[in-house]
């Protein structure tokens, strides 16, 4: 059971509980929740679906093991046609190594477009940008930094990395 004020991911969204209200729907108990990314949107979640829809954030532990493994995370191999389908596939996993995947993906396909003087893909672009705000919304929330310093974070660490194995 979660508490006021502990953070959850609801859905893939960090959220923080900022009420439960008994007997609110049904005679159901309810987690009232705010999003982090946008706290004037609040979610009414069953806190018996609690198990389905509501987990708790990544910890500081799992973060350094995830930075430290992004360098080895290979992007989606997988055709045009099927692009898409696999992205909103990798976004509504809980696996947070998918957004890595995503982020890789859409960057680098992003960056062929621009080397072969061509526009980014809106599509692309849509992608990597929820991949990014979900998962620097959720390590940030955790490590207590803002969205930027968090991306910021994330990239000198796995420079920082590279250049120790170097």
């Amino acid at each position: 059971m979660y508490k006021i004020n502990d953070y959850v991911v609801y859905k893939r969204d960090i959220c923080k509980v900022i009420d439960i209200k008994k007997k609110y729907i049904k005679d159901l108990d309810y987690y009232c929740l705010e999003l982090i990314r946008d706290n004037s949107l609040k979610v009414n979640v069953p806190v018996e679906d609690r198990l389905r829809h509501l987990r708790k954030p990544i910890s500081k532990k799992e973060i350094e093991l995830l930075i430290k493994r992004i360098p080895n995370i290979e992007p989606i191999d997988v055709d045009e046609k099927n692009i898409e389908m696999n992205y909103k596939k990798l976004l509504n996993d809980d696996n947070i190594e998918n957004l890595i995947k995503i982020i890789k993906t859409t960057y680098i396909r992003n960056q062929n477009r621009i080397d072969n003087n061509k526009k980014i893909s809106e599509k692309d672009n849509y992608y990597f940008q929820r991949a990014e705000e979900l998962l620097y919304y959720e390590i940030g929330t955790v490590l207590n930094m803002s969205f930027d310093k968090t991306k910021q974070y994330i990239i000198d660490k796995v420079r920082d990395n590279l250049n120790e194995k170097v």
